[in-house]
């Protein structure tokens, strides 16, 4: 199956949402989803949440914010669970990337669980990051703490008729001014005010994405992002398999008479790796 999809890859703009719980994700999904079919272009969306602790499947896979897209035959809604995942995605979330790409989409959203210290992994499969903000959220410290200055391609301000949204804006200007300038060319990140439930900015949100795009495919960087987005995909490929192997040696026995002789200090722990991958 991955083998026939792949020729028929690479011509959907990739795009990840992600930003603290509460930032209205969903709804600036939603918001983007219905500016982009205005544009008569198909969009597929990829919600990953949060794994139920009973069923083991998405949290809120309902995606009542998006139900006005249900009926359109141009748009795809697919709830993944990150099933204990950390980085905010779900493992299959490049496959499933693969299979939109494949089927025709122009445009694959993918919204995060919800990004934390640790939760980046986004940046590394999308095209485009868009990090969102809202006031009453946190200070710019705060977002520096999170990683997301380093991950964000365009920053949104969301909830933006609320008070406090100028002083985010401020403190987001303040950070990116701030920031490491590297040699050659860069992209400076722009701020984008919206109120996605009003629907407010969905067109300014639509020209930044796509000024970045034209950005990326100016100097090179899209396909230095999708080689290193391909890279991270066999790796993963790779790992899962070996693992997989590793808890099949002789029912995991080998696994264990190794670990306990590690315990004892008999051997060294890169020693017993590399009796337990020998042959591999």
């Amino acid at each position: 199956m991955a083998a026939a999809l792949s020729p028929l890859t690479g011509r959907a703009r990739v795009l990840g949402l992600t930003g603290s719980p509460g930032v209205g994700k969903s709804t600036t999904t939603s918001m983007l989803v219905g500016a982009f079919r205005a544009r008569d272009l198909r969009v597929g969306v990829l919600a990953i949440d949060p794994s139920s602790p009973f069923s083991g499947g998405a949290l809120l896979g309902d995606r009542i914010r998006m139900h006005s897209h249900t009926v359109d035959d141009g748009v795809f809604i697919r709830s993944m669970a990150t099933r204990g995942h950390l980085g905010g995605l779900s493992t299959a979330t490049p496959q499933a990337v693969r299979v939109l790409d494949a089927a025709g989409f122009d445009v694959v959203l993918i919204e995060t669980v919800g990004v934390g210290q640790s939760e980046v992994d986004i940046v590394s499969l999308a095209d485009t990051t868009v990090v969102l903000l809202a006031p009453g959220m946190g200070d710019g410290i705060q977002a520096a703490k999170a990683g997301i200055l380093e991950v964000a391609d365009v920053f949104v301000v969301n909830k933006a008729d609320r008070d406090g949204a100028d002083q985010t804006v401020r403190d987001l200007r303040h950070a990116i001014s701030l920031g490491r300038r590297e040699l050659g060319p860069s992209w400076r990140q722009p701020i984008v005010r919206t109120v996605a439930s009003a629907s407010e900015g969905a067109d300014d949100l639509v020209d930044a994405l796509a000024a970045h795009h034209d950005w990326l495919v100016a100097h090179g960087e899209l396909q230095t992002r999708r080689v290193r987005r391909a890279e991270r995909e066999v790796e993963g490929i790779a790992v899962a398999a070996l693992r997989a192997r590793i808890a099949g040696v002789r029912d995991g026995s080998e696994l264990s008479r190794l670990a306990k002789q590690v315990a004892a200090g008999e051997v060294d722990p890169y020693s017993a790796a590399d009796q337990l991958t020998d042959g591999f």
